[in-house]
Order: structure tokens, then sequence, then C-alpha cells
């Protein structure tokens, strides 16, 4: 087991935490679920599945993406005790779906739709917090209705982690300990504590006997309808934890990979226990998993840490969490929104082929216009299209060739050959020199091209040699 990075893994669980108590009372309430349900998922999220995942910097909780298919099922199995039941039936069939192997399944989703997908979130979050950084109410966007105290601790909030980002990158030592989000929510505490610049509407909301509201799952309504729903919830919460884990692996500073399988059957463990508890549904979530990789988190502590926070905050200081305005929060979620969709995002896909950037632009205003998940198979839906538009399947062969391997490109290769060439890639481990041969004659995709360089790199430390010819 990975052994924490204290320096980096504590200060970056306090941003993920700072970030994670506003989404899981959020997702509750917008679930018509206990509030309590929204933080045992995010104590869970953090704790168990932190523990028994494969990643190194991916962060659970509940999920944004799951809040439609939480509200209906509540309403269609009469109550919350009852849809606790198919929870505990998704974690189940997650864990089934680990254990076959059906993490495979994220190696179909090519890079322009995973990253559409962050920017599209990215803009969702700016567009649910702008107003809140504001102090309006929702629908209403008049500028005569802007709150001024509201909107001065926004400003501050977001120039204080703004410098306390220009100090840590330059290496200052105090500045890369300390989060700059806690100062930021520390210095809008007093400050507002001090002057009275925001009204207690606009403040923390977080009953002081918040953990009498749980509501256990009542066994003796297992019904068909408690069986469909729970797979509806494993199958998006598995696709949702599958891409966020497939993002989460390319913004790992350090590079390293995450087995899917491992995934699944922890966010099952976890799916089960949140079920028994009174929880919501979780999954990866990518916004919590990004704050995480922002703040510099090292190891999969920094998550624990995280779930750690959330169950001693709300069990010890309810009342000091309920002084924090939500202008600050809104602040730090308007910082990592701008992070998963900077303008030098698009400008990247655009270098890596006009086609890349269609894509890229199609998945984020699909996910705009209908919901994540809708958009995500659209998004796919069209780079499937491209793909088709180039020829054949069966783009290379091999020969082995006593302790060498030649791996021949002979026709064009799309991502959907990404799953079978990892394979034959790791297959041929064993042998002492690979060969790849062809890699400048045929057009091959840059989400392969890449893979395959990564690949080199990897085969450096375990002494195998790969030459391209």
């Amino acid at each position: 087991m990975t052994k924490p990075n204290f320096q980096y893994d504590i200060k970056s669980s306090v941003v993920v935490f700072l970030v994670a108590l506003p989404l899981c009372l959020g997702i509750a309430l917008a679930s018509g679920a206990p509030l309590a349900s929204g933080l045992i998922a995010g104590i869970i999220g953090g704790t168990v599945v932190g523990l028994f995942s494969n990643s190194h910097i991916s962060v659970s909780g509940p999920a944004a993406g799951l809040t439609v298919i939480v509200a209906s099922g509540i309403t269609q199995l009469g109550g919350f005790e009852k849809f606790g039941l198919a929870i505990i039936m998704a974690g189940i069939i997650q864990i089934l779906f680990g254990l076959m192997k059906g993490g495979a399944i994220g190696d179909y989703f090519p890079t322009a739709v995973i990253k559409g997908m962050l920017a599209a979130i990215g803009l969702i979050l700016i567009i649910n917090q702008f107003p809140n950084a504001l102090g309006l109410s929702k629908g209403d966007y008049s500028p005569s209705h802007i709150q001024w105290g509201i909107t001065l601790i926004s400003v501050i909030s977001i120039s204080i982690m703004l410098l306390w980002e220009k100090f840590a990158s330059r290496g200052v030592s105090f500045f890369k300990l300390v989060p700059g989000p806690l100062v930021a929510v520390i210095f809008s505490v007093v400050l507002n504590e001090v002057f009275h610049l925001i009204d207690s509407a606009f403040l923390v909301k977080l009953p002081a006997a918040i953990f009498q509201d749980v509501r256990f799952p009542s066994f003796s309504g297992f019904t068909i309808d408690v069986l469909k729903i729970g797979l509806t919830i494993a199958v998006v919460a598995s696709l949702e934890t599958l891409l966020c884990i497939d993002a989460a692996d390319k913004i790992d500073p350090l590079k390293r990979k995450t087995d899917k399988n491992k995934e699944l059957v922890a966010q099952g463990l976890g799916n089960s226990l949140a079920g028994l508890l009174g929880g919501l549904p979780l999954t990866a979530v990518i916004v919590r998993t990004s704050a995480n990789v922002a703040a510099g988190a090292k190891t999969k502590y920094s998550a624990v840490f995280h779930g750690c926070w959330l169950l001693l905050c709300v069990l010890f200081i309810p009342g000091l969490l309920n002084l924090i305005p939500l202008a600050t929060l809104a602040s730090v979620l308007l910082l990592v929104g701008y992070k998963l969709t900077k303008p030098t995002f698009f400008l990247e896909m655009a270098k890596r082929g006009w086609d890349q950037l269609f894509v890229f632009c199609f998945t984020i205003g699909s996910i705009l216009a209908t919901d994540l998940l809708k958009g995500i198979f659209a998004g796919l839906i069209v780079a499937i299209l491209f793909e088709l538009r180039k020829p054949s399947l069966t783009c290379y062969e091999v020969i082995n060739d006593n302790d060498d391997v030649h791996f021949k490109f002979t026709k064009n290769v799309s991502f959907l050959h990404k799953p079978l060439i990892v394979k034959q890639l790791q297959n041929s481990s064993q042998k002492k020199t690979i060969h790849i041969h062809g890699m400048e004659l045929v057009r091959v995709h840059v989400d392969v091209r890449e893979m395959i360089m990564d690949y080199h790199e990897e085969a450096k430390k375990n002494n195998l040699m790969v030459i391209f010819k």
C-alpha cells in the first residue's frame, strides 16, 4: 500500500473537503434525500473507497450525474428506505462487474470525449456558482440585485487563492504547506463576523443533529423495481467512475495507471455500505478529483483524510461550519471550474486535429444541452462516425521470433483498436525486445500513439527494449 505523503496529502485533503462539503449537501437536497445521506456518501467515498481503490488521486462521493436517477427512484419506490435497497443492489452488481473484468469498457472512450466531459463540468460549475458568488437568486440575474457584501467576500476569496497559488508555485514553503482555500475560508468568516457583510441566509446551513435524520434501508420492501433501479444505478455509476478514472489518470502528474476492475469492486463495496448506512449512491467524481490534483495530492490518503475531515466536522463542529459564507465555497468551485475549462485546452485539441476539436466541442455542447451521460454518449457516437470514415479494423500483424516480437502496423489505426493493442503489448512484455514497425507509414490515432509512447517509457524501467522502425 502506498505510503502517505503528509506534506501534500493533508494539505490537498483540506481543499477537497472544502469542495466536497457543499456538494454533498447540495446533491442530497437536489435529490430529495435526507441531508445526512449526502454526508454519509461523502464519508464512505473518502474512507472506504479511498482505502480499497487502486487509484492514487481520484476522490469518490455523491455525484451530481446521479441526481435525476436518485430523485425518480425515491419517488417510484415510495421512500428513501426502499431506495436504500436499490443502492445495496447497485453495489453488489458493481462488484460483479469488476470481478468479470468489466473495467475495459473505459478504454473505448477517446481522449477528446473525456476532456470534453471535463470542460463541460467546468462550465457547469462556473454557470451554477457565479450567481452564488454575487448573491443573486436562482433565475434572477439582474445587475441591480447583486449583493455587494457577498460580491466583496467572493472577490477577496478568489484573490487570496490566486495569490496563494502564485507564491506556492514559486516554491515558498509556507504557501505550499497551507492550502489557499482554507485561508480564504478563515479570512471570510472573520471578515463577516466583524463587519456583518452577509445575511445568515447566505451561510452554510448544517443542522446540529444531522445524523438523527439517517434513514436505514427497509429489507422487507424488496421488489423487481428495486432490482431494476439498482441495475440502472450500477450501470450509470460504473460508466461515470470509469470515465472519471480515465480522466484522473490523464491529469495525474506522475502518470500512474489505475486497475479499473479493482476500482469497480471498490466502488461496489462503497455503494453497498452506503446503502446499508443510509447514504446516497456514489461514484468517482471529477470535480473533487480535479481539486485534489490541483492541490498537490500525491497518494490515495488525500481522499481518505478528506473523508475523515467530513466525519469529524459534522460530528464535533457543525456550528462552526455554519459560519462559512456560501460565497467562499462558490469561489473555490469557480476556480476549479476554470481549471477544467481553460481556453488553452481548446488550442491543445486543435493541435491534435480538427476532428478532435469538433468531438471535444460537440461533447461539451451535448452535455450542456442534455445531461452528463447523454452528452458523453453523443460525443462518443460522433467520434465513432469520424472513425468509420477511415478504413479497416485489422490494422496490424504480430510476428514472434524467439526473444523478439515484431509488431507491424499495416493499415490506419483508430481509437477503437486501443484495447486490442494494449492487450497485445502486455502479452509481449515477457520478450526482451519489441520491434514496432510502420507507425510513420500509416495513420495512427493520437490516443494510440500516446499510449505506445507511454508504454515505451514504462518499458525502460522494466529492462524491456522497444525499437521503432
